[in-house]
């Protein structure tokens, strides 16, 4: 098959959907499937790259408004591909609704859900029928969450064509951390210090730090644990100010380590460093009237 992966960004920019991207269409390719990842590129120029069976076309970014880059050259490359037999539009991306629509022949559509539109209601007003229509057309809907099905308004009318498909990791990477590095982690953020010291509660998070994380419950947790519990901040995001005056105000600034972008190749020893990973269970409200 020809399967066409729609998004707005593709590795290396970092992010889970962007992994998820990744990660899909990788897999598909070593299965033998042509795979084409059409995305925007982080600038004006665009970018086309070829790995054997995929290929991954980065059209040229116009600008930047409410995350959503925009790119006249997506539509373009999408109204111009041939031979494609499934698209998998990865939500929210509105721009993408608009390529889907434009490639050839009308490919069956599935739509990978990953999140509600929330913050920018102004823009789901505006957004509102095309994100209808897309969901209406769609062969099939993806939700990464059984969550969504039963709390999304725009899922939960549609429950019956809903397929959930959790996000995968690939454990391998994570089998067989490097124990030097493991060790050299345990000594900077896990010992309680001094020679010999025990190791105390390491906690880790990894990802965007962005107001819908909901790392301010995180803070205010840790002031509630042991006193010598310690927690890592792996990723940059809008939200680090807020969250660093957070951590001073709840007087957990000490114990709190914001350690920035890591390489994918470090993620594995911080895995194997820690004691307790912080995941974040996405399920908003249940709207009345709309679901069991």
């Amino acid at each position: 098959m020809h399967i066409l992966h729609l998004y707005k960004d593709y590795y290396p920019v970092p992010g889970g959907i962007e992994n998820h991207v990744r990660a899909i269409a990788e897999g598909l390719a070593a299965r033998g499937h042509r795979v084409t990842v059409l995305v925007t590129s982080t600038g004006p120029h665009d970018e086309i790259l070829h790995r054997g069976n995929l290929t991954i076309i980065k059209a040229g970014r116009l600008l930047h408004l409410a995350s959503t880059p925009l790119s006249l050259k997506m539509l373009w490359y999408a109204r111009h591909l041939s031979g494609v037999d499934v698209i998998d539009l990865h939500f929210p991306y509105p721009p993408g609704d608009l390529a889907a629509l434009l490639v050839p022949r009308c490919p069956p559509l599935v739509v990978t859900y990953h999140s509600d539109i929330v913050r920018q209601r102004w823009l789901l007003r505006a957004y509102g029928p095309l994100l209808n229509l897309t969901l209406n057309r769609a062969a099939r809907i993806v939700p990464t969450s059984a969550n969504y099905v039963a709390s999304s308004p725009w899922l939960c009318p549609r429950d019956h064509r809903c397929t959930v498909s959790p996000l995968s990791v690939d454990v391998a990477r994570f089998a067989t951390p490097d124990a030097a590095a493991v060790s050299v982690l345990w000594s900077r953020y896990g010992s309680s210090g001094g020679v010999g010291g025990a190791r105390v509660p390491l906690l880790l998070f990894v990802g965007k730090l962005r107001y819908y994380k909901g790392l301010h419950f995180l803070l205010e947790a840790l002031r509630l644990m042991r006193s010598d519990t310690r927690l890592l901040l792996v990723g940059s995001g809008p939200e680090e100010p807020r969250l660093r005056d957070l951590a001073r105000s709840l007087r957990v600034a000490e114990r709190v380590f914001f350690l920035g972008a890591v390489s994918d190749e470090e993620l594995p020893s911080l895995y194997g460093a820690l004691m307790c990973l912080c995941c974040l269970l996405t399920c908003g409200p249940k709207p009345s009237g709309l679901c069991r």
